[in-house]
């Protein structure tokens, strides 16, 4: 990971401390010289400027791809807000067998990933990484679909602090993309343009997956369990979370509804840490002037790995994950699409000092709108 770009004008100047490192993958791609490669990249980043993102519409062929990618696969939120700390302080007894079940094997994961005291005293964090990411084109019908094989490189950093707030930023083949949330609003931008997301601010689900325990034992502490299943050799406690009805009607519109939304946790009866994360959501959206409906539904599946320890707190450093886009219902003809994600983390690190609320701010273009 290059955390540095020379300084081009001044041989004698400083380097530039770049906001997102760059994979040297990404960069070896870009350019047949050191200097070249690094003039392309202050060339699209400049390109990229968020200041930007109200001048034009968006670009289409390859660009119009990848920012599908960094959408759907790049910044995805979950499903629901995560409540804070209820994991810590909920009674096993007075529920259900189903839910008193996911309440225990809960505890068993926060001492997998350290400890409640460990994870209690989690104010902040960041994270840097690599991501790899390829599709598929759209196919008719319903048969299976698989991506092509050629992916794309980038590099992601990922700044959060308790409760509710974060900043996240993905560079990938002269694009870029960020969300974040100010613990009132969340929202995502790009170069091209940047919108609120409805309903109450949710975490971002590369969080969940194995690298912020504290609040996937939040995000499930109202889950139930609902059964055991193999995954990769491990027997594994399936934990079920659904997105309540409010919640749903909040993030809807006038011309869409989301139906469901539902989280799947498995957790490992050897480890007791999270080893694969699903969730399913279904949209249906209004078309046509007869009310003719058409159905988005999106399942994502995420294989968590590779944990280890740093400053006493148990965090996953790799993964992949697997996106399918499947559109269907009376105005349209079904199509399917598979997105692939592999993510490396490359450092990582908690409780920093001079994370303010100033790092959380939403775009200028964001404010004036509300």
């Amino acid at each position: 990971m290059r955390k540095l770009c020379p300084n081009l004008d001044r041989e004698d100047g400083l380097d530039t401390v770049l906001e997102v490192p760059i994979p040297d993958e990404m960069l070896a791609s870009i350019g047949s010289t050191a200097s070249a490669r690094w003039k392309n990249m202050q060339a699209w980043l400049k390109t990229q400027a968020f200041d930007k993102a109200t001048e034009g519409p968006s670009p289409v062929g390859k660009n119009t791809e990848i920012q599908l990618l960094l959408n759907v696969v790049g910044v995805p939120l979950i499903p629901c807000p995560v409540p804070f700390d209820q994991a810590f302080s909920k009674s096993i007894r007075d529920c259900s067998v189903q839910a008193s079940t996911a309440k225990y094997i809960l505890q068993q994961y926060i001492a997998a990933t350290g400890g409640q005291a460990a994870l209690q005293n989690l104010r902040s964090m960041y994270a840097i990484g690599t991501v790899k990411m390829s599709a598929s084109e759209f196919h008719m019908g319903n048969q299976s679909v698989a991506t092509n094989g050629r992916g794309e490189i980038g590099g992601f950093v990922l700044w959060q602090k308790t409760p509710d707030l974060f900043y996240f930023e993905l560079i990938m083949a002269g694009c870029k993309m960020s969300a974040g949330s100010d613990g009132k609003v969340a929202w995502k931008q790009s170069a091209e343009q940047s919108h609120v997301l409805r309903g109450p601010p949710r975490p971002l689900r590369r969080s969940l997956q194995g690298l912020d325990p504290r609040a996937t034992a939040n995000l499930f502490s109202e889950a139930v369990c609902i059964g055991e299943k193999i995954i990769d050799g491990e027997e594994c406690f399936i934990l079920k979370r659904e997105a309540k009805p409010a919640t749903l009607k909040a993030r809807s519109a006038s011309n869409f509804d989301i139906i469901h939304h539902t989280m799947w946790g498995y957790f490992s009866q050897r480890t007791g840490l999270i080893i694969k994360l699903e969730d399913n959501h279904l949209l249906r959206m209004k078309a046509g002037r007869r009310g003719e409906s058409i159905f988005w539904e999106t399942s994502m599946e995420s294989v968590i790995k590779d944990y280890r320890y740093i400053d006493g707190i148990n965090i996953a450093h790799g993964g992949e994950t697997a996106v399918t886009l499947f559109r269907y219902g009376e105005g349209s003809i079904n199509h399917k699409r598979k997105l692939e994600e592999a993510w490396t983390i490359e450092e990582a690190d908690f409780n920093l000092w001079g994370l303010t609320m100033d790092c959380f701010l939403p775009p200028s273009d964001l404010k004036k709108d509300d």
